[in-house]
């Protein structure tokens, strides 16, 4: 039952996706409703799958990369829910819906079996240090996609471009300050399951690493006021980054975060 859910709710996101597209190849407001509509009903399967699997699973569907990416694209899906009624726009929709679809396909590459959560993971620390790193990477998935939506577009409309902009600093500011939650809970997690705050783990320096990349955005932006174009690239070049410490870290490094 949970394969059919998981792999329906994927079907959904690409019907949804190519709707998109049609409705913005063809300027057809009708079409980009239906694929609003569509999304809104893989978003909930989505959100049922994780309930049955938590349930079955007994814990938070979370502890491994295949949870993992099924939860961030469930991030990612909540967020855009937000950003829609918020800019009662559907324009980050066409960002959006193609990220959740490929967040899903790569999952559905990863081992799908419910397994027992490691001893390590058993601690009152693990929904607010996973939880947060799922809403912070989602943030800069989308922040990265509106840099580069800007980058194709600012000398279209400039004020839109303005506005995307903007949000992408926001989503940005809204996941930095997720990230830190991340890393110090991380910490105390640490010092509680293996006796050291800080291991210099692969999974741990690159986390590091992202935080310190996307602090210096915030510091050129707060700071020195920097914006426009060179933030759109360095919002894109930074979710490299980001990417790699979500799947590279895993597929190339020996981490003890290796579950996830």
């Amino acid at each position: 039952m949970l394969n059919l859910l998981f792999f329906t709710v994927l079907a959904l996101y690409l019907c949804s996706t190519i709707l998109q597209f049609i409705s913005i190849a063809f300027k057809k407001d009708i079409i980009g409703k239906k694929a609003w509509l569509i999304s809104l009903i893989g978003y909930c399967l989505l959100t049922v799958y994780l309930i049955i699997r938590g349930i079955e699973a007994r814990r938070l569907p979370m502890s491994n990369q295949f949870e993992f990416a099924v939860s961030l694209a469930w991030g990612i899906g909540l967020i855009n829910i937000f950003l829609h009624f918020r800019l009662k726009k559907d324009w980050e929709s066409v960002l959006v819906l193609p990220i959740i679809f490929l967040i899903l396909s790569y999952a559905a590459f990863l081992p799908r079996e419910i397994n027992e959560t490691m001893p390590a993971l058993k601690s009152i620390w693990f929904g607010l240090h996973i939880g947060s790193a799922v809403f912070s990477y989602g943030a800069f998935v989308l922040a990265g996609s509106l840099g580069l939506k800007y980058i194709i577009n600012h000398k279209k409309d400039s004020d839109k471009a303005y506005k995307q902009d903007y949000l992408s600093y926001q989503l940005i500011a809204f996941g930095f300050l997720m990230l830190t939650v991340v890393i110090l809970s991380g910490c105390i997690w640490a010092e509680q399951a293996w006796s050291t705050w800080w291991s210099w783990d692969p999974k741990e320096t690159w986390a590091l690493i992202t935080w310190l990349i996307y602090a210096i955005y915030l510091h050129q932006r707060i700071n020195k006021g920097i914006q426009g174009i060179k933030m759109a690239w360095y919002s894109v070049i930074a979710l490299i980054c980001v990417l790699f410490t979500f799947i590279g870290v895993n597929t190339l490094l020996p981490s003890i975060h290796s579950y996830l």
